[in-house]
């Protein structure tokens, strides 16, 4: 009878034993990340942890011709639920503006150091889908400035009559090294269309 008593209890201290080493064998591992891949997930979590995204003043954008107009009213947009944002309309229709070149409304950026641009976020809505942002483009002043040069022409139709918040195609522009300029490019279908922009953001990475 002792001898049985005996054996259960051993044969409970070996389980007990053999539950400890599990558990401390995952706790080891756990706390080391040796894991396969988990270097990896490091370097992609310092990746993101340096990236940032700075929402602009873009009630500041102006329009590039006399056939662009902008306005806002904090009230009503007159577009979707009527939230506001600065409306965009055009007296004339197409993309041409009224002494030639692009329809556009544009902004200065101001960007802290040491971040570069690597994209540009825009919010918008449309009162209807035959008016809509052609162009997503920045331009870096050169020295001495007579001239641009474009480091972002995304020419992707946003044409989802929205509320929708879209990136433009990837770029890296050092504030640095000149000034950047934004510019919306815009196509009206109809004179009565509005284009409001809700929120305008830079992704900006270390």
């Amino acid at each position: 009878m002792r001898n049985s008593v005996l054996r259960r209890r051993l044969l409970k201290l070996m389980v007990a034993l053999a539950i400890y080493s599990v558990a401390v064998a995952v706790f080891a591992l756990g706390k080391s990340g040796k894991h396969r891949g988990e270097g990896d997930d490091d370097d992609e979590h310092e990746k993101h942890h340096h990236a940032r995204i700075m929402w602009i003043k873009h009630l500041n954008l102006v329009p590039g011709d006399p056939s662009v107009n902008t306005s806002f009213k904090a009230f009503n947009s007159g577009v979707g639920s009527g939230l506001s944002g600065l409306i965009i309309t055009s007296t004339t229709t197409g993309d041409t503006a009224s002494g030639g070149g692009n329809k556009v409304v544009e902004e200065g950026l101001e960007v802290p150091p040491p971040f570069l641009i690597t994209g540009v976020r825009v919010c918008y809505e449309l009162s209807n889908a035959r008016s809509f942002i052609e162009q997503i483009r920045l331009s870096q002043l050169q020295d001495p400035p007579a001239t641009a040069l474009v480091r972002l022409d995304d020419g992707t139709h946003q044409v989802n009559q929205g509320p929708v918040c879209v990136d433009s195609a990837p770029t890296t522009v050092n504030p640095e090294l000149g000034a950047v300029r934004l510019d919306l490019g815009v196509n009206f279908g109809d004179t009565s269309d509005k284009i409001v922009v809700r929120a305008v953001g830079l992704h900006l990475e270390r």
